[in-house]
């Protein structure tokens, strides 16, 4: 089960704990996933010359969220954000059907809105998925798309179970409720009127933001989360190449 949490206060509620896997039926809207591949991975340390490219209990990294995607039937298009040349040539082997490949930028953020822009304007649900998190699930896909129809802003995320606390100028500590805590995860899923507003004013105003929900957050609009009881780590660093292989190996990334 997944537990919800809803943008309004209602009692958060499992979206599919009843979720039988299926192809969903036709409807009017349509839905975009932007798979972004274009990291530089510098805090890779040269240990791999591509991490979404890297092989990983026998496939490339960025073949398991193509598959979860395609598996889950929820986009209409595909959106594939790569580096350079060499690499949107590999990509496009392993890449789903239909697609279309766009360069990415400097920064993730400029991805992302180079990547917005190529969407034809029947689109009206966006899913923004880093590709360096191989162990997204179909299910959790299709439970998403459900919920974004619904709230228009939702992100895959996990409760922090650390004590996290805040360092002060003055040195001081302070304890922040752990709680209220969520470290967020992707994919993050909006309705494309919505991201497409909170990423012009990202850029109008010259604002660094790190994921997408933040965008939407400086437009004051809530954003509903569903509770990952997965491992869905991203590779970011040499060590998650062993921790990622482990979870592959055993078989995390199938339903």
């Amino acid at each position: 089960q997944y537990p919800y949490l809803p943008r309004t206060p209602r009692a958060a509620r499992s979206e599919i704990s009843n979720l039988k896997f299926q192809i969903p039926s036709l409807t009017v809207s349509r839905t975009a996933a932007i798979l972004l591949a274009a990291g530089s991975g510098t805090r890779m340390q040269g240990s791999v010359s591509d991490k979404v490219l890297t092989r990983l209990a026998g496939r490339t990294v960025f073949s398991y969220s193509a598959t979860a995607f395609m598996q889950s039937a929820i986009a209409d298009l595909y959106v594939i954000v790569y580096r350079d040349q060499r690499q949107m040539l590999e990509l496009s082997a392993h890449a789903p059907t239909p697609s279309v490949l766009v360069h990415g930028g400097r920064e993730r953020q400029d991805s992302v809105m180079n990547a917005l822009a190529a969407l034809p304007a029947d689109i009206e649900h966006v899913f923004i998925h880093d590709c360096a998190r191989p162990l997204v699930r179909p299910e959790q896909l299709v439970a998403l798309h459900k919920i974004v129809r619904r709230e228009q802003a939702v992100v895959l995320a996990h409760r922090v179970t650390d004590t996290i606390k805040e360092h002060r100028d003055d040195a001081k500590l302070r304890t922040l409720d752990r709680s209220r805590l969520w470290a967020m995860e992707t994919p993050q899923v909006f309705a494309r009127d919505l991201i497409a507003r909170a990423y012009a004013r990202v850029k109008t105003r010259g604002l660094r933001i790190t994921d997408d929900a933040q965008a939407v957050e400086q437009l004051g609009h809530p954003i509903a989360l569903l509770e990952n009881p997965h491992p869905n780590p991203k590779l970011t660093s040499p060590a998650d190449l062993a921790y990622l292989e482990f979870l592959l190996q055993r078989g995390a990334s199938t339903p």
